[in-house]
């Protein structure tokens, strides 16, 4: 009796089991056989279709030869994922994972688009190569680090990947356009918009939310008011921090947070007394994102009268060289490798001439970055639920995982992907994720063709909508397929993998830039002052009244009523 092997064995991973083989005098029966020093991992057989029992345990993959027909043999792409999964011991740092993508999904797929251009397809190609040879590869590896407080390993990792990341000019798409042109070496992609923009979001986030906070949370954020507004006391401030920051030589972070401020930023308490030529700030900042790896602070402090609330608020640049700050690593739910961080200001002193934009104006500058902000955080969201197939740009990540899973595991007969629950499951979880992308792409393209002005006045409404539904998708998307997945979703390493891990990041795309339920009573209120597209007929009948009433006025010596 001598075993065809698929992979490792079903007796490898089960050595108390045992596993199916092929009768070697030809008739095809099946037989039994316990584990034994004949089972080697390199043994390999025809491929058939015999039980669903290895390809529902991950590396436990040992579908062996009973006899049945030849054309119900495996093909290569079903048993090509298993055979390239990595095995117990290995990681993403010894051992590259090779499965290739094998379900199709609508978008992405070669239809037409108004939005995507050639030079979208190549600056995806050139950040996804930065996402894959560069990130990827740490990713695993970065977030035990971060779990399991080894931060002097996360620091070399953040600032492994983030100067490659500068270099490659990958960091200088994380402010928006205009391309930073006077502080970045790196040549801007052909017809640079946000679309390119979006892509780096898109792509980084493909690896996980957590690495794409890390590579671009701080800096999209904190870097913006710092552009838009400039250091006026110090120039040579200004240009050193953002030449630092672009080339992925420094870090830099947004300090707007508290204890008991978050949405609210007119209630933030952390105070810069006036001391002559600097202020001495005081106070403290919670769930800053890169805190521990800054280099730089954009730090909103109060510099008004007590109570006067927006009014009093400024933005100061900090440098981590300034005594009296103190950083402390936040353990969170989710985003391992962002470096979520509580920041403490003992005394620190700060010259004026770091004050960003205007004394008492860092509200509206606060203001000014916060639909950019959320447009990145609902573009991560859409990539939680949607992950890029090797071939096409656009593809599903729960659909495409959850799919390829449900094909090949059996329960009561069936393969799962027969069930029609599990059919509407996927269905659903496609029209979510379809009608978000549709909507980002439109959305993009306002930013696109709008000045920032235009789009502070006309989109804050709609982004805030848009930030509700994608968290709502990616929410839906996750609990959904992490359902299909079954134990296998509730696993950190395996098949469910990359579910578990978005699992745990919904919340913070939900809560960040503006909780769902503060980005609804904004978009109440900003929607009911958007102007009809086309006139009301009431008005038209309206107006005819008023003329009549004031010709009935004038015949009448004013007389008339209505």
């Amino acid at each position: 009796m001598l075993a065809r092997l698929v992979g490792p064995s079903l007796a490898f991973a089960h050595p108390s089991g045992t596993v199916l083989v092929e009768d070697d005098t030809g008739s095809g029966a099946p037989g039994l056989c316990s584990r034994g020093p004949s089972l080697e991992m390199s043994s390999f057989g025809t491929l058939f279709k015999v039980s669903t029992f290895g390809e529902s345990h991950g590396v436990g993959v040992g579908c062996i030869v009973d006899g049945i027909p030849a054309n119900l043999a495996l093909t290569e792409e079903d048993v090509q994922p298993q055979l390239t999964r990595r095995r117990p011991g290995q990681s993403s740092l010894t051992t590259a994972r090779n499965e290739s993508d094998t379900v199709t999904i609508m978008s992405g797929t070669g239809l037409n688009t108004p939005f995507y251009k050639p030079t979208h397809a190549a600056w995806r190609k050139y950040v996804r190569d930065y996402c894959e040879e560069v990130l990827e590869p740490v990713l695993e590896d970065w977030e035990q680090c971060a779990v399991k407080g080894k931060l002097d390993k996360c620091h070399e990792y953040m600032h492994q990947t983030y100067a490659e990341g500068g270099k490659r000019g990958i960091l200088a798409c994380a402010v928006g356009k205009p391309w930073p042109k006077d502080y970045t070496n790196c040549t801007a992609p052909e017809d640079y918009d946000n679309f390119h923009e979006l892509i780096v979001i898109d792509e980084t986030t493909r690896i996980s939310g957590g690495i794409s906070w890390a590579v671009l949370g701080g800096l999209s954020i904190g870097l913006p008011p710092v552009v838009n507004f400039g250091v006026p006391g110090d120039r040579d401030l200004q240009a050193r921090c953002i030449r630092e920051c672009l080339s992925g030589e420094k870090v830099i972070c947004l300090c707007i947070t508290e204890a008991s401020a978050g949405s609210d930023v007119a209630g933030l308490a952390c105070r810069a007394e006036d001391a002559g030529d600097h202020f001495v700030v005081n106070g403290e900042k919670k769930w800053i994102t890169n805190g521990i790896y800054a280099d730089y602070f954009t730090v909103i402090v109060q510099t008004g009268p007590p109570g006067s609330r927006q009014k009093g608020l400024s933005m100061l640049l900090m440098e981590r060289s300034m005594p009296g700050i103190e950083t402390r690593k936040m353990d969170c739910t989710g985003m391992w490798s962002s470096g979520t961080t509580f920041i403490t200001f003992d005394n620190v002193k700060v010259p004026k001439t770091n004050i960003i934009g205007k004394l008492n104006g860092g509200f509206m500058q606060a203001m000014y970055n916060f639909n950019h902000e959320r447009w990145m955080f609902l573009v991560q969201a859409n990539r939680g639920a949607r992950v890029c197939v090797e071939e096409l740009q656009k593809a599903q990540r729960f659909r495409k995982e959850s799919l390829k899973f449900a094909r090949k595991r059996r329960t009561f007969g069936k393969f799962l992907i027969e069930h029609q629950v599990i059919q509407h499951k996927i269905g659903e979880m496609g029209r979510q994720c379809e009608a978000l992308q549709a909507w980002i792409d439109y959305l993009t393209f306002q930013l696109t063709t709008m000045t920032k002005e235009e789009q502070n006045k006309k989109l804050g409404g709609y982004i805030a909508l848009l930030k509700v539904s994608a968290t709502k998708t990616v929410e839906y998307c996750a609990r959904e397929a992490l359902q299909v997945f079954g134990g296998a979703g509730y696993t950190r390493t395996g098949q469910g993998e990359k579910v578990e891990r978005v699992y745990r990041e919904v919340k913070a795309w939900a809560i960040p830039g503006g909780s769902e339920e503060i980005m609804l009573n904004l978009a109440a209120g900003s929607l009911r002052f958007v102007k009809r597209p086309t006139p009301d007929p009431r008005d038209a009948t309206i107006k005819k009244l008023k003329e009549e009433l004031e010709g009935l006025k004038k015949s009448s010596g004013g007389q008339a009523r209505l």
